[in-house]
């Protein structure tokens, strides 16, 4: 089991910038990457960045240049891992909630098999 908080979000107007947090523990470990989805009001769960266990980054196209995902390894434990998303020149459509998500593949028969964990979410609003 991963468990997931964020952190970090608020009321913030455009241009400026927020870094959110996703404090990770349990069977980290097991983890193959950590991301971040956001879902706006009336659109569905769109992934924005992730960072692999061999921390490769990738995030959405149209993020590119703006957001940052980050790993805190000075905090990282064997049970326990800090990762950052940081967010610059905000934009109104950036306004969504924030869900922090662990990912952890597996095999079982030969057969990819993917188990989502999901933190609580943390509000991002962005204002004109």
């Amino acid at each position: 089991q991963i468990q997931l908080v964020e952190s970090g979000g608020g009321l913030v107007q455009a241009g400026g910038s927020l870094r959110l947090s996703c404090v990770a523990n349990g069977n980290i470990i097991a983890a193959d990457s950590i991301g971040w989805y956001r879902q706006a009001p009336g659109k569905q769960r769109e992934w924005v960045a992730r960072i692999t266990r061999g921390d490769n980054t990738d995030y959405a196209d149209s993020l590119k240049g703006r957001f940052t995902i980050s790993r805190d390894d000075a905090k990282n434990t064997v049970n326990l891992q800090i990762v950052y998303l940081q967010m610059n020149s905000l934009k109104p459509e950036d306004t969504a909630v924030y869900y922090c998500n662990a990912a952890v593949i597996t095999y079982p028969h030969s057969i990819i098999k993917r188990d989502d964990y999901w933190g609580q979410g943390t509000q991002v609003t962005v204002s004109s």
